[in-house]
């Protein structure tokens, strides 16, 4: 059975974070990490300027367990 990670969403069968949001030691990334490679992936896939990928990442990480209570996701929403 499978459940999204807490911090991105992608489909994964256990614990609470993907391969892509831990470091090496299998801690979820810092906040500011986590935004930039979740910034690039939305530019890489979807085009459009910066400024619109940070503002839609950032209401998109507003949904997430991990992150929904970080002081800059939530001063963004």
């Amino acid at each position: 059975m499978t459940h999204k990670c807490e911090s991105c969403g992608m489909p994964i069968e256990n614990g609470r974070y993907c391969q892509y949001c831990v470091d090496e030691t299998g801690a979820l990334q810092d906040f500011d990490t986590r935004f930039g490679r979740m910034v690039d992936w939305q530019l890489r896939e979807r085009g459009g300027d910066r400024a619109a990928a940070e503002r839609d990442t950032l209401a998109y990480m507003a949904t997430l367990p991990a992150w929904k209570d970080h002081p800059r996701v939530k001063g963004a929403v």
